[in-house]
């Protein structure tokens, strides 16, 4: 089912059950109205003939001829009828229209029944709403004549008073009242769903035609972005958002096919030079000397080669598939110094400077990965700047965090440059005017290892000034990083290349 099916059903569903509650209750509040004025009807006839009894201290009367009662005399199935018996249930007066059609059922003298008309006793019966009263001489007066004493034919010590109606009317305007909330209802709910299908298929029409569009471009193998409804709602931010998401996987896989080509370009150049030193070699005998010089020329580029694969490794393995990494808690202040001292012996070890402007705290990570990070960052500063110029390991504290930045006098980069200089495999075009490009992979592997130590990179540079890298990390908190379990030893080293 689509989602407009879906949605409509929804819709229908939750219409029918609203109109449903409405019409029931409509329906038992008319039935409530209809009986309980019905019953008021009835309450205040047997008050209007309650008054005409007239009552003495030793009888009840009830004098017809004196008296003329009022209702009761048009003969219609909806008008009132009523009756007057004495304790025996003898019927001494009745309406005019009592004899005219069918008649509702007298009281029985022997059963219980209400002595007031405002709580009159109700009984339904045979299609009629029938209320009673019992007027009792000894709880009205206090009778003075003697027991044995004989009424007169007009008095009485009991009269019950009978007023009914038929309930047919009520009944045929309760069946009208149910006939037309139904046809309303389902009126109702048949116009709704035919202009709600057409407003469910009218609203996601543009979410139709997203679908249609992607599967026209997946066909065609169009890399172009989706149409975006101009609706200024959720679908445009829907469309938008995919545009967005369809870019930043356009570009990684950009980027993936440009990381393979660069990739497979650096591994065939070793490869194919020792190759070709091997063949040269073995043309024609050769003395030692120069058996050994090929030898050398041979480790250096397969030691190049194994730099390249161990940054292509480290570069390529996925986050979400790196595990835990025991971390140690490191002072920068005092590690850095001894990591410095490696340089020792190397040709600019005089030109490295470290400072200390401000003792951060400790923060957590793996050494031998983030030696490797700043051994990248100052193995680059002494590449790209001029000998005797100064390369500047400068530590200080900031919010929170750490701050490690190397800085060099050399040819520095130009905003675009900065850019894309993270980028695996990038190099200047001024690094290699002057003949000191690398492999592109160093300043890939830092960000990476910053970036697994939950720290910050920054580069800033002016051409032909200099630049400066800064590291940023957090002072000791939080989780472990996940990083590969293939550089939790201290072993492998991963080759500095600009």
């Amino acid at each position: 089912m689509s989602l407009a099916g879906r949605l409509l059903l929804y819709f229908l569903g939750a219409l029918a059950v609203v109109l449903l509650g409405f019409s029931i209750t409509m329906y038992a509040l008319g039935w409530s109205y209809l009986h309980t004025r019905l019953d008021g009807r009835l309450t205040k006839t047997l008050a209007a003939l309650e008054a005409a009894v007239h009552v003495e201290t030793d009888a009840l009367e009830w004098k017809p001829t004196e008296r003329r009662i009022s209702i009761g005399l048009d003969p219609g199935p909806d008008e009132m009828r009523w009756a007057i018996q004495d304790n025996r249930g003898r019927l001494v007066d009745h309406s005019a229209n009592w004899e005219s059609g069918p008649k509702p059922p007298l009281a029985d003298p022997t059963t219980d029944i209400s002595t007031s008309h405002a709580r009159a006793t109700m009984v339904d019966a045979e299609g009629w709403r029938v209320a009673h009263i019992r007027l009792t001489l000894t709880e009205m007066v206090r009778p003075r004549k003697a027991k044995n004493e004989p009424l007169d034919a007009d008095e009485y010590d009991e009269l019950i008073l009978t007023a009914g109606m038929s309930t047919e009317p009520v009944d045929a305007s309760i069946t009208r009242l149910g006939m037309s909330l139904a046809a309303a209802s389902a009126t109702t709910w048949l116009l709704c769903a035919a202009l709600g299908r057409r407003l469910c298929r009218r609203a996601l029409a543009p979410i139709a035609e997203l679908a249609a569009s992607a599967r026209s471009k997946a066909e065609a193998d169009d890399q172009d972005g989706l149409p975006v409804p101009e609706t200024g709602d959720e679908l445009e931010e829907l469309g938008q958002a995919f545009n967005a998401l369809l870019d930043r996987r356009r570009e990684a896989l950009e980027r993936q096919r440009r990381f393979t080509g660069d990739a497979s370009h650096q591994l065939r150049t070793p490869i194919a030079g020792m190759l070709s030193l091997i063949d040269v070699v073995r043309r024609r005998p050769r003395p030692p000397e120069e058996y050994e010089q090929t030898l050398d020329q041979v480790r250096r580029e397969a030691q190049r080669l194994n730099r390249i694969v161990e940054s292509l490794l480290f570069l390529a393995r996925a986050e979400s598939e790196a595990e835990p990494l025991a971390e140690e808690p490191i002072d920068l202040a005092a590690w850095v110094p001894e990591l410095l001292k490696n340089w020792d012996g190397r040709p600019r070890a005089g030109d490295i400077h470290f400072i200390c402007e401000s003792t951060p705290d400790r923060i957590r990570a793996h050494p031998p990965l983030l030696a490797q990070a700043v051994d990248n960052l100052v193995d680059n500063a002494l590449k790209y700047s001029e000998p005797g110029s100064p390369v500047t390991v400068r530590l200080r504290r900031e919010s929170g965090s750490a701050a490690l930045s190397v800085q060099d006098r050399g040819v520095g980069l130009t905003e675009a440059e900065q850019a894309s200089v993270f980028e695996p495999f990038y190099q200047s075009p001024r690094a290699r005017l002057l003949g000191r490009g690398g492999v592109g992979l160093g300043l890939s592997v830092v960000r990476r290892v910053v970036r697994a130590s939950r720290g910050t990179i920054q580069v800033d540079s002016v051409p032909g000034v200099g630049s400066c890298f800064t590291i940023r990390l957090p002072e000791a908190a939080g989780p472990a990083p996940s990083l590969s379990r293939d550089f939790a030893e201290p072993a492998p080293s991963i080759a500095a290349a600009p």
